[in-house]
């Protein structure tokens, strides 16, 4: 894989955040480049075509822009040849509580809408992928219940897939390393200290599992000491009808 062709990727998907200031675009080209999760969402194709993506905690949008300049990069023959080809996302909403993330996505982003909401209350409306990346653990576990439930209520007929990417608190060392991260980015973005609320990966599978979603466990902390897990969670169309007839 041509490392070249990768930066020019990030290059294009941090571009549209220097509207917003220089701290969003300095942050779009750290977190582009240094977490594994962008790559490894277009290396896996795991974003279908024409999705209608759901992105809960989506701080300023990145997944957005992240894909739109993908599919561009895609036609303009310059992508890795060992990636399938990118999805191009039909619809895209984020919901993010800090009001200042949201309104600088508003302003980067040339796909898609942003609110600003909380995600525990905001209405989700209707989506075939929804995504939430290290957002669940900054509420408490009945909380992140119910937005789970709420997550397979959004889920249109024809079947849905969730990308929850979560720490696993069974990972020692490791783990304790990502919750001091995350304890150290909270106070000094918000000037605050956040109780964290976590979980060990077989907690996640059993909440899962008894949402009705087939759930495979993807380690994603590559070249990073995180305890982080991609939970890629299909739910089947016959689940939701079966849902949909039960409310």
């Amino acid at each position: 894989m041509s490392k070249g062709v990768i930066d020019e990727l990030i290059d294009a998907a941090a571009a549209p955040y220097r509207s917003a200031g220089r701290f969003p675009w300095h942050f779009a080209r750290g977190k582009l480049a240094r977490d594994p999760i962008f790559a490894e969402l277009l290396a896996r194709g795991l974003i279908p075509d024409d999705a209608h993506i759901l992105d809960l905690g989506c701080g300023l949008g990145l997944l957005s822009s992240w894909l739109t300049a993908a599919h561009d990069r895609w036609r303009a023959a310059s992508w890795p040849a060992s990636w399938p080809r990118p999805p191009r996302f039909a619809s895209y909403h984020g919901i993010e509580r800090a009001g200042r993330d949201a309104a600088r996505a508003r302003e980067a982003l040339t796909a898609g809408s942003v609110t600003c909401g909380d995600i525990r209350t905001s209405a989700f409306g209707v989506a075939n992928v929804v995504a939430i990346f290290d957002v669940l653990h900054y509420i408490d576990c009945p909380s992140q219940d119910g937005v789970l439930e709420r997550v397979r209520e959004a889920l249109t007929p024809r079947g849905g897939l969730l990308l929850l990417r979560i720490g696993d608190a069974a990972a020692g060392w490791r783990f304790h390393v990502t919750r001091l991260v995350d304890a150290v980015m909270v106070s000094l973005r918000a000037a605050r200290r956040q109780r964290l609320h976590c979980r060990p990966l077989a907690s996640w599978l059993t909440r899962l599992d008894a949402l009705g979603f087939a759930v495979t466990a993807v380690p994603m902390s590559r070249g990073t000491l995180f305890a982080n897990v991609l939970l890629v969670a299909r739910l089947p169309a016959a689940e939701v009808r079966a849902a949909s007839l039960d409310a």
